[in-house]
């Protein structure tokens, strides 16, 4: 596991763009304002390029790699069509499956179970519809929380462009596969949830 993924403290920042299909996004340590990761949608189809513009965007499959700025991949997350519920998968640098997000029915505001490779439930991602707040949590413990920051009225008016903050407790050790999984859901979220 890549040492970055040992920060409890990432800001996502989204590419802007008015008519993008792809999912870009830059994650830098807010203390430092260094770029330390680079979120890319670079294996996307043609037709898949065309149905993000309809209103079947949400059902469209994605593949996202996550690299340092250097180019080692760190994960991937990856989800093929979906219809109704959402299933994505998170794979390590090696390519190997770490867990999955499996959306739950009827849930309001989002809601996701966070399982490891084996499918056992290691939490849950909750969500408000009312507001861009979700934690990951499990008997009352709370692991980490993502919320937005505005970026300003105006920036967020004329383009998709969205900024995300994670924060990871101190209570998900160093080297833990759930930070995998916890960076992971940051883009599930964004394109499972809120596009």
């Amino acid at each position: 596991m890549n040492p970055i993924l040992n920060k409890n403290l990432f800001l996502v920042k989204e590419h802007m763009g008015m008519f993008k299909a792809a999912n870009n996004f830059d994650i830098y340590d807010p203390q430092t304002n260094e770029k330390i990761l680079l979120c890319r949608e670079d294996k996307l189809g043609f037709f898949t390029k065309m149905l993000r513009f309809t209103d079947y965007k949400r059902m469209t499959p994605f593949e996202i790699e996550i690299k340092t700025p250097e180019g080692q991949k760190v994960l991937t997350v990856k989800r093929g069509i979906s219809i109704f519920l959402s299933k994505v998968q998170v794979l390590d640098e090696n390519d190997q499956l770490v867990g999955s997000f499996k959306q739950k029915f009827f849930s309001i505001g989002g809601k996701f179970d966070v399982r490891d490779a084996n499918d056992t439930v290691l939490c849950s991602l909750k969500g408000k519809w009312t507001s861009w707040d979700f934690g990951f949590i499990k008997d009352k413990t709370e692991f980490a929380r993502v919320t937005k920051k505005w970026a300003g009225l105006g920036k967020e008016l004329f383009t998709s462009a969205d900024n995300y903050v994670l924060t990871i407790g101190e209570q998900v050790p160093a080297d833990n596969q759930m930070r995998i999984l916890i960076l992971a859901a940051v883009m599930c979220i964004d394109m499972v949830l809120k596009e």
